[in-house]
């Protein structure tokens, strides 16, 4: 599980979908006054959970800074937070399921879903 604020650079690189520097997560990061020592210990706890990578580097004034992307999506993170949990069971996927299609009203989605659902279905042989 990740820190509230470890959450909050993910949500930033998520949202921005580039390769950012620590300094330009400082300053993109809206309403946070994080001192570059306290973003430099969360780049390296998400780098040890893998949840960034880091994919260059670039030259900031003087120096060099290295860049950081997510190593998963938005909605991969989601499912982990469910699944990981204690007394997560496959038995509990029907419920999520329902709760989430109880949120949509479009064919559209319904349509993608069925699909999804034979092609997982004929991967299991099923």
């Amino acid at each position: 599980m990740l820190t509230k604020s470890e959450e909050e650079i993910m949500y930033l690189l998520w949202d921005l979908d580039e390769p950012l520097t620590s300094s330009e997560i400082v300053k993109k990061a809206v309403n946070k006054t994080w001192k570059k020592s306290y973003i430099n210990l969360l780049i390296n706890s998400l780098l040890k959970k893998d949840m960034i990578k880091v994919v260059g580097v670039k030259q900031m004034t003087k120096n060099y800074a290295r860049t950081f992307v997510p190593t998963m999506t938005k909605d991969a993170y989601a499912i982990k937070q469910i699944s990981d949990r204690p007394n997560f069971a496959d038995s509990d996927i029907p419920t999520l399921f329902s709760e989430l299609i109880e949120k949509t009203e479009s064919s559209e989605i319904f349509d993608k879903l069925e699909a999804l659902l034979k092609k997982r279905r004929e991967e299991l042989g099923k």
